[in-house]
């Protein structure tokens, strides 16, 4: 069973600590998970990610297929997450050289384009499932060509939705955001917290 945020049936569970399995391998994900008091497992989904050409549901499926995957082998609550950059209705995926990564930020820079992440919680004992997706607006100032060459001549493009994150030094390239700063790293905290409470489940709880 799938609902909206925070709306479950779910029971308060009573293992002496919370412990999620992160079917990611991102390590920022993992990372903002570290700084709670739960168990985190990190168990790769290894799924073969999904194009779709509405954004919403490209994330959404990425979500749900990861924790699906994860949920065949794991037990315990299971987090799958997704989080693509659009721009203007395009989803811009991973560049896989330094010349798409180029193209990218032309394309990004100085207009505003937004960031979506999937999150998918399934308990894999009950079946139950919640999920939900953010979005964040954000606006890049204008850049000059040098920015570009001396931003991907660092390398911090590969590997990362858009050819950036927010967190690492493009973050120079970042004029505004209009919503969760967590959601374009990756991860929004604050509704990942609101779905787990239909789990009877806090991040902020140790057990």
């Amino acid at each position: 069973m799938t609902g909206a945020d925070g709306a479950g049936t779910g029971g308060p569970r009573t293992s002496a600590r919370v412990r999620i399995v992160l079917a990611s391998s991102s390590p920022r994900r993992r990372q903002l998970l570290a700084r709670y008091p739960v168990e985190v497992v990190v168990v790769p989904s290894d799924v073969v990610e999904v194009t779709a050409a509405d954004p919403e549901g490209h994330v959404m499926a990425n979500a749900r297929a990861k924790a699906e995957a994860v949920a065949e082998k794991m037990t315990g609550l299971i987090l799958g997450a997704d989080t693509a950059v659009a721009h203007r209705g395009t989803v811009l995926g991973k560049p896989d050289s330094r010349d798409h990564a180029r193209a990218m930020l032309e394309r990004l820079s100085g207009t505003t384009h937004e960031v979506l992440t999937a999150l998918h919680v399934l308990d894999s004992e009950s079946g139950d499932a919640r999920s939900a997706v953010e979005r964040t607006e954000v606006t890049f100032r204008t850049l000059q060509p040098v920015d570009i060459e001396r931003y991907l001549a660092l390398e911090e493009y590969i590997g990362v939705a858009g050819a950036y994150a927010i967190q690492g030094v493009a973050g120079a390239f970042v004029e505004r955001i209009k919503g969760d700063f967590y959601n374009v790293v990756g991860l929004p905290l604050c509704r990942l917290e609101l779905l787990l409470s239909a789990f009877g489940v806090s991040l902020l709880a140790a057990g």
